[in-house]
């Protein structure tokens, strides 16, 4: 295939852009996700695929990312989001690349901390997940982002970090059982009182509604145990392209095929 000549580059921008525009419009006229939660996945394969080796440099566009993220769904109204960008089970990878993911969400954290932007918009921040995993330095960062933002109310901006579906389950169940037991109730009536909207009070993020779309990136067609309890009746949009990649069009792509969808819940 012969590469396109820079001549045809300002057309073929042209024509992106009245693409989107009319993607855009298409979809504010139909009702749109009250919360969306995005798997950003593909970050490795993206860096190697530019010859990055560098762990720090491989995941800053990552985070990065970020901030055309919030754009977006600014632009739409979307009230919250949640994002997946560390698991419980990537501790297990090497040292030196976690130690690279853990430096780029901290920058992150320090820049949300300041970020005019997330001033300007009233995005509250906020991290869920199995926080004793994270560096101090890294924590406090996120402390930091949280206390900064922490009054805010017209879009949540939610970051998981070393969280797994299954550990957020259990903790709500041990949270549960433990408030019970400080009110005196007996383990057998608990048992009897453990009902899904008393468990739901306990969730990491147990103010938020549900997700109505969950997004994937860079192919993956699973949850790999992403908001397992919220999720269940979550439309799912899985895309071919990395998270850096992923651009807003692709965002708006997903989004129409979510207002495509029919949601019974069961009924």
């Amino acid at each position: 295939m012969r590469p396109i000549s820079p001549s045809r580059w300002i057309p073929l921008r042209a024509l992106y852009h009245a693409y989107e525009r009319r993607l855009l419009r298409e979809i504010l006229q139909r009702p749109l996700p009250r919360h969306v939660g995005i798997i950003l996945d593909g970050n490795r394969r993206h860096g190697r695929s530019l010859g990055l080796t560098d762990y720090r440099t491989i995941y800053r566009p990552a985070v990065q990312k970020l901030d055309d993220l919030l754009d977006r769904c600014a632009e739409l109204a979307v009230p919250a989001v949640t994002l997946w960008v560390f698991s419980r089970d990537n501790m297990q990878r090497p040292p030196e690349e976690v130690a690279g993911i853990f430096a780029a969400i901290e920058a992150k954290m320090a820049a949300l901390a300041i970020d005019p932007q997330i001033h300007r918009r009233r995005v509250r921040v906020r991290v869920i997940g199995d926080l004793k995993l994270v560096p101090a330095s890294t924590l406090a960062a996120i402390r930091s982002a949280e206390q900064a933002t922490r009054a805010y109310d017209a879009m949540e901006l939610n970051i998981a970090v070393a969280y797994g579906g299954r550990q957020e389950i259990v903790d709500a169940v041990r949270t549960t059982l433990r408030e019970m037991a400080s009110q005196g109730v007996s383990f057998s009536e608990a048992i009897e009182r453990l009902t899904p909207d008393e468990l739901a009070r306990h969730l990491y993020a147990a103010d938020l509604p549900d997700p109505d779309l969950i997004i994937r990136t860079s192919g993956e067609i699973r949850l790999s145990g992403f908001l397992l309890w919220q999720s269940a009746h979550s439309e799912f949009y899985f895309s071919d392209v990395n998270w850096p990649a992923f651009r807003r069009v692709d965002f708006l792509r997903a989004v129409r095929a979510y207002q495509g969808r029919q949601r019974r819940f069961g009924r």
